[in-house]
């Protein structure tokens, strides 16, 4: 029990008594080693006010390593800790805490001494400090730290330069404000929970402007000295420049420059994993192949550029009879390939008979105004439960394009599985 404050405002060395998280008494030796006006200018503040960021973690836990029912009367071993004065200086302290009794309640009992009285470790203090407050007032990254309820405790300046916010404007809300999808801050916290750390872990936030960002996350999970989940502390970095590039890099691999369509990798990559899930859920699942006729004698007629332009237009009127889950891709030339997922045959009959016949009206006039029309031809193919991979799907759906031409063109056919069923098809003359 604290029973004489009098011993307690007359002792020599710096002593405060904290109760549920905040100073509530002091001596004479405590207001000067923090340089306060007056003992008013502490009582009420958390001790961790006058802690630098750096020992925060390592003075949390000691406090609550003292506040242990087991620890009651016993003080724990002294250890430094770098203090700020109420006047911005830096100390070296060397603190001692002990649980007690405060008007019949817990409390804690802070002794603590200044050891930075030498001028060498004075100057030393400094310069670290300074070297520390420059490097990490210019960090390009943020770092930041929250506690287990996933608030952030403590961010850095670079957080003015990546979302726009002053660092006050952060500290007490929840990191997940700033996410504009809660699943990034989910599979973050999973892969944290389940790792204790990630580097470069990928994510978005939402700028004070509204802007979307990309960010990388390198972090690690924080432990109480009971070994409980304590937090997370960490830095996060603007990546936004290098996503953006990253994905102009995998849209001109994936991309035929020409149409804007998927190009031949990219539509047999997109196609081998609709095939798979169709094979695996039982999805009827419906293939197109088409192939412009006659496309040599229009570039011979009217040159290639005229070529490239009919291309240009036979594209975008195909993509206007498609739903967002169809894929279509430019296979080579002339030579394009459409993907009907969750399409049964009829249905995909359907699809075909009214892009043929918007390509038959479809009206193009050349450089010297003559006009003129173009045609297509089609070859239909439905996934079979028998069909072993993708192969065989393409394979049937290029013998009835061929059908299709041999047949005269601006048509329709489709092959069944025994290569030997010929079906007639919407919009198909027989």
């Amino acid at each position: 029990m604290l029973t004489d404050p009098e011993l307690l405002h007359a002792l020599p060395v710096a002593v405060l008594v904290t109760q549920q998280g905040v100073i509530r008494m002091v001596n004479a030796a405590s207001v000067a080693l923090l340089e306060a006006d007056s003992p008013e200018q502490l009582l009420g503040r958390p001790p961790s006010d006058f802690v630098h960021t750096l020992d925060k973690l390592r003075s949390s836990n000691r406090i609550h390593q003292a506040s242990e029912p087991e620890q009651a009367g016993q003080a724990n071993k002294p250890s430094e800790f770098r203090i700020r004065t109420c006047q911005g200086h830096l100390r070296m302290v060397l603190i001692s805490t002990v649980a007690i009794a405060l008007d019949g309640a817990p409390a804690l009992l802070m002794c603590g001494m200044d050891v930075t009285h030498q001028n060498e470790i004075q100057e030393q203090l400094r310069e670290s400090e300074q070297t520390f407050r420059r490097l990490f007032e210019s960090m390009q990254d943020v770092y930041y730290r929250t506690n287990a309820q996933g608030v952030v405790q403590h961010v850095g300046p670079g957080v003015r330069r990546v979302l726009g916010y002053e660092p006050h404007e952060i500290e007490g809300r929840t990191a997940e404000s700033y996410y504009p999808q809660s699943s990034d801050r989910d599979a973050f916290k999973a892969a944290i929970m389940e790792k204790g750390e990630v580097s470069d872990f990928p994510g978005q936030m939402v700028r004070k402007d509204g802007t979307v960002i990309d960010i990388s996350i390198s972090s690690h999970a924080l432990f109480d000295h009971n070994g409980n989940f304590a937090g997370v502390e960490g830095i996060y970095r603007d990546v936004t420049q290098r996503k953006n590039l990253e994905r102009e890099l995998q849209r001109l691999a994936t991309t035929d420059m020409l149409t804007g369509m998927a190009n031949r990798r990219a539509f047999l990559e997109l196609a081998e994993s609709t095939f798979q899930r169709a094979c695996a859920q039982g999805e009827p699942l419906t293939l197109l192949m088409l192939d412009l006729d006659h496309f040599k004698a229009i570039n011979d007629r009217f040159g290639h550029l005229e070529g490239d332009r009919v291309l240009v237009e036979f594209a975008r009127t195909i993509k206007t009879h498609l739903r967002a889950s169809d894929t279509v891709g430019r296979l080579g030339g002339e030579e394009f390939g459409l993907l009907l997922p969750l399409t049964t045959p009829s249905e995909g009959g359907d699809v075909a008979a009214r892009i043929l016949d918007a390509i038959r009206t479809l009206e193009l006039t050349d450089s010297t105004g003559q006009s003129y029309r173009i045609t297509t031809s089609m070859g239909l193919s439905a996934h079979h439960p028998s069909d072993r991979n993708l192969r065989e799907l393409l394979d049937r759906a290029d013998q009835a394009l061929y059908l299709a031409k041999r047949r005269g063109r601006d048509q329709i056919a489709m092959l069944g599985t025994d290569d030997a069923y010929d079906a007639p098809l919407p919009g198909t003359p027989h």
